[in-house]
C-alpha cells in the first residue's frame, strides 16, 4: 500500500515537473529581450536589413505631375528667402513672335476681311466671286482705285496660270499683298553717330504722344539714350503727358511754357539732347486739323528750325488711326504737303475690322507703314512685319477662339491718348 502511495506521488511529481517547464518555456519566447546599451543597438541597427521602398504601379502614376530636378549648386539658384531656404525658380515665357503677336491682335480683321475674301470663292471663280472680293477689298478701306486694279491685275493671273480653285486665287492674292507690301523701305533711320532726330505729327486722338512715349520706352530698353522735347505747346497737358512718359522710358523731356513758340521748343531740345550726350531726339508737335492753313503751316516752321540746327531730320513720323480708313488718308495728303512724311505711325490697328488701310497707304500715299499699334502696352507698338500681316489677315477662322483672351482684351479702339 505505502508503495503505490509512494508511486502515485512520483508520478503526480513528474508531471508537475513537466507543466512547470512547459510553461517556463512559453514565458521564455513571449518575452521582449532586456534593451541594449547604446553602442549595441547601433550595431543592431546596422546589421538589420532595410525593406526597400514600394514599387508604385505604373498606371497609378499616370496624370501626375514629375517633380523638375534643379542642380541646387548652380549660382543662378541662390537661396532667395522663401521658408525653409527652398530656392524658387520662375521660369520666364518665351518671347512671342512678330507672327503669334499680329495673329493675336487681328482678329476683327481677319474675321471681316480673311474670312469674307475665303467665302467670296467658296463656290469657285464665278462672277459672282470677284464681284465679293470687290465688295471686300473696298469695305476694308483698301479704296476703289486701288481694288479696281486689284482685281483687274488678280484675274488676269489667274487666267495665265491656269487656276481653277478658288483657294488658288486666295493664295495668288496674298502673294501681290505681300510682293506689294514688301517694296517699302520700313527701316527707322538713325545716325552712326550724334544726334538722330525723329518729328512725330498727326492728329489729335490718334495716338501720336502715347506713341511717342512707347518710342522712347522701346529705345532706352535697347540702350539708347533719349531726349523728348514737348514742341505740342497748345493742347492742355500734352506736356505733362509726355513727362509721365519720359519718366516711365527714363528719358529726359524739354517743355516750355504752355502757349510757347513750339519752332523754339524744338530747337531748346535739340540743344539739349546735344549737351547731353543723347543720341535719339523724339520732337513732339502740336496735332494738327489738316484743314487748318496757319497750323500746318507752323509745323513747317518746327521742321525748318530742327534742320536748320541737326541737318535734315532722320525721320518724319506720321501717327494715323487705323480706324478712321479713308479719312486718314485725306489727313495724310495734306501733311504730305506741309512736310515729307518718311514713314506712318498705325495705332489701334488692333481696333479696326478694316485692315486694308494698310494697302491704302502704301498704294495711294507711297510711304511705307513703320511702326503699327496692336494693343495698349509698350510692346505692343511693333514694327510692321508684311507678312505676319497678311498670314495673321487670312489665318484660319478657328484660330480666333482664344485669341481676344490671348491679346489681353487690349480693345484698341480705345482711345490712347493724343
Amino acid at each position: 500500500m505505502d508503495l503505490a502511495i509512494e508511486l502515485v506521488i512520483a508520478i503526480v511529481i513528474g508531471v508537475l515537473v513537466v507543466v512547470a517547464g512547459g510553461l517556463s518555456l512559453l514565458r521564455g519566447r513571449t518575452r521582449r529581450p532586456p534593451l541594449a546599451d547604446a553602442e549595441t543597438a547601433a550595431e543592431l541597427r546596422k546589421q538589420a536589413p532595410v525593406a526597400p521602398p514600394p514599387v508604385a504601379d505604373p498606371r497609378e502614376l499616370e496624370g501626375v505631375e514629375r517633380p523638375q530636378l534643379i542642380d541646387l549648386e548652380d549660382p543662378a539658384l541662390a537661396d532667395t528667402g522663401t521658408p525653409g531656404g527652398t530656392s524658387v525658380v520662375e521660369v520666364p515665357a518665351p518671347p512671342i513672335t512678330p507672327a503669334e503677336r499680329f495673329r493675336q491682335r487681328l482678329t476683327r480683321a481677319r474675321s471681316s476681311f480673311g474670312t469674307s475674301v475665303s467665302g467670296a470663292f467658296r463656290r469657285g471663280l464665278t462672277d459672282e466671286a470677284w464681284e465679293d472680293l470687290e465688295e471686300t477689298l473696298i469695305g476694308a478701306d483698301v479704296g476703289v482705285e486701288a481694288t479696281t486694279e486689284l482685281v483687274d491685275g488678280l484675274r488676269s493671273r489667274v487666267r495665265a496660270e491656269g487656276i481653277r480653285t478658288g483657294e488658288g486665287a486666295v493664295a495668288l492674292l496674298k502673294e501681290v499683298l505681300r510682293l506689294e507690301l514688301a517694296v517699302a523701305d520700313r527701316t527707322l533711320h538713325r545716325r552712326p553717330r550724334g544726334t538722330t532726330v525723329w518729328l512725330v505729327t498727326g492728329v489729335n486722338g490718334t495716338g501720336k504722344t502715347t506713341s511717342i512715349g512707347k518710342i522712347a520706352a522701346r529705345a532706352t530698353a535697347n540702350g539708347d539714350h533719349v531726349v523728348l522735347a514737348a514742341a505740342d505747346t497748345f493742347r492742355a497737358a500734352a506736356a505733362e503727358q509726355l513727362e509721365l512718359w519720359g519718366e516711365r522710358a527714363g528719358a529726359r523731356v524739354v517743355r516750355g511754357a504752355e502757349g510757347a513758340d513750339p519752332a523754339a521748343v524744338a530747337f531748346d531740345g535739340y540743344q539739349a539732347a546735344r549737351a547731353d550726350g543723347a543720341n535719339l531726339l523724339l520732337v513732339d508737335t502740336a496735332g494738327r486739323l489738316q484743314n487748318k492753313t496757319s497750323l500746318m503751316a507752323e509745323l513747317g516752321k518746327v521742321k525748318r528750325v530742327l534742320e536748320r540746327e541737326s541737318g535734315p531730320c532722320d525721320e518724319v513720323l506720321l501717327v494715323l488711326d487705323a480706324t478712321t480708313g479713308q479719312n486718314g488718308l485725306a489727313q495724310a495728303k495734306a501733311f504730305l504737303d506741309t512736310v515729307d512724311v518718311s514713314g506712318v505711325v498705325l495705332t489701334k490697328l488692333d481696333g479696326t475690322a478694316k485692315g486694308g488701310i494698310v494697302v491704302a497707304i502704301q498704294r495711294q500715299l507711297n510711304i511705307p507703314v513703320k511702326l503699327v499699334g496692336l494693343g495698349e502696352s509698350v510692346d505692343d507698338l511693333a514694327e510692321f512685319d508684311p507678312d505676319a500681316f497678311i498670314e495673321a489677315l487670312f489665318g484660319p477662322a478657328e484660330q480666333d477662339v482664344d485669341a481676344e483672351t490671348d491679346a489681353g482684351g487690349s480693345g484698341g479702339a480705345s482711345a490712347l491718348g493724343a
